[in-house]
C-alpha cells in the first residue's frame, strides 16, 4: 500500500505536538483490522492531546483520534471482511494506539463495532465519543431509576458536543431538560435542541460553602466536574443521580457527605473509553433508533481532514458548539 495521510503526535521537548505525516501500515499499531477511514470525530481529548495541554497521550509517536469510522479494507478476523461498515470508538485509540486522524486506521477485532442498520458513517461521528459517553450516561441515570415523572434533568456544559446530544436524547423521551451554560448568546440554541429551560452559570453561586441547598434535580448529566460537579450534589432532589464523565472545570470534588446520606444522592462514573462490547453494541443501536438525535445534522459540522489543527484551540478555549466532523475520505 502507498503512503497515506496521518495526523500524528510526537513529544518535543515533554510536551506533545501534533502534525501531519505520510505513513505506511507498516508504521501503524498491530491488529487484525484495517479500516479505509471516511470521518473521525474531534473530542475534548483529542485536542488536550494534540496540543499538549493535557497529559492524555501514554506513547509517542502516536496517531491522535480516539473516533473513527469507515470501511473494512481488509481483516484476518473471520468477524468482518472487506467492505463492511464499521465504527471504532475508546479504548487505547489516540492515546496509546494510533488512531483516527489518518487515512487507514488498525486496530483489534474485538474493538470494531458493525454500523447500525439506520446509520450512516457521517451519522455515527456526528455522535462519535461524545453520543456514545451522552448514551452511557443516558443508561446509567435510567439504572438508577430516573424516569421522566421523576422531575427536571439538567446538563451543564450543554454547548458541548456531549451537552448538546444529551439535551436533544433526553427531550426525544420526554424528559424535562434544564441546560446549564456559561454562554448567554447561546440560549437559542440550546432550546432549538429541547431544551425546556436554560440557566446561566453566572446566576449561580458555585462557591458557596453550604452542605446542601434547595433541592431541584432528579437526574444530572455533568461534563464540568470541579465547583459545577459540587454544586450539582447539594442542590439534587431525594435519591437523585448524577453522571460524571468530565473535568473541563476542573479535577477536584469538594463537598461533604450529607447530600449522599441525607438525600440519597448517587454519583455515577461514566467512562465511555472501556465499555464492555456487549454494552457499546447495545448502546450503539439505541443510538442509531430511540436515542438517535432528530437535529443530528444542527449539531454537526464538517472539517476537511487538512484544517482539523484549526479546530483544537478554538475547542480548547470554548469557542465551538456541537460537533466537528472530521471529513477523511474524499477531503
Amino acid at each position: 500500500m502507498t503512503n497515506f495521510r496521518a495526523f500524528r503526535i510526537l513529544e518535543d521537548n515533554g510536551r506533545s505536538q501534533g502534525r501531519f505525516a505520510d505513513l505506511t501500515l507498516d508504521d501503524l499499531d498491530v491488529g487484525e483490522v484495517v479500516i479505509k477511514a471516511h470521518y473521525s470525530g474531534v473530542n475534548y481529548k483529542d485536542a488536550l492531546a494534540a496540543t499538549g495541554a493535557g497529559k492524555v497521550i501514554r506513547r509517542f509517536p502516536c496517531v491522535g483520534g480516539i473516533d473513527v469510522s469507515g470501511v473494512v479494507e481488509s481483516s484476518s478476523d473471520a468477524r468482518f471482511k472487506a467492505g463492511d461498515a464499521v465504527l471504532v470508538t475508546g479504548y487505547d485509540m489516540g492515546v496509546a494506539h494510533d488512531g483516527g486522524f489518518a487515512e487507514y486506521v488498525r486496530v483489534p477485532a474485538d474493538w470494531v463495532v458493525p454500523l447500525p442498520l439506520n446509520l450512516s458513517l457521517f451519522e455515527a461521528m456526528a455522535m462519535g465519543t461524545a453520543g456514545f459517553t451522552a448514551a452511557l450516561a443516558i443508561h446509567r441515570l435510567e439504572q438508577n431509576e430516573l424516569s421522566p415523572d421523576k422531575g427536571k434533568v439538567i446538563i451543564t456544559g450543554a454547548t458541548g458536543g456531549v451537552g448538546s446530544l444529551a439535551i436533544q436524547m433526553l427531550s426525544q423521551l420526554g424528559y424535562h431538560v434544564v441546560a446549564l451554560t456559561g454562554k448567554e448568546n447561546e440560549q437559542e440554541y440550546l432550546k432549538s435542541l429541547g431544551a425546556s429551560e436554560i440557566l446561566l452559570r453566572g446566576g449561580i453561586d458555585l462557591k458557596s460553602t453550604r452542605p446542601l441547598e434547595k433541592a431541584q434535580w432528579a437526574g444530572a448529566l455533568d461534563a464540568v466536574g470541579g465547583d459545577t460537579l459540587a454544586w450539582l450534589a447539594r442542590t439534587m432532589l431525594q435519591d437523585g443521580a448524577i453522571a460524571s464523565f468530565g473535568n473541563a472545570g476542573g479535577v477536584e470534588l469538594h463537598t461533604t457527605v450529607f447530600p449522599f446520606i441525607l438525600r440519597g444522592v448517587k454519583l455515577l462514573g461514566v467512562d465511555s473509553a472501556a465499555t464492555a462490547m456487549p454494552l457499546r453494541k447495545q448502546l450503539w443501536q439505541r443510538l442509531a433508533v430511540d436515542l438517535k438525535p432528530i437535529k443530528l445534522a444542527q449539531l454537526a459540522h464538517t472539517v476537511p481532514f487538512a484544517q482539523l489543527p484549526e479546530v483544537f484551540p478554538k475547542l480548547l478555549n470554548g469557542e465551538t458548539r456541537g460537533r466537528a466532523v472530521v471529513q477523511i475520505a474524499g477531503a
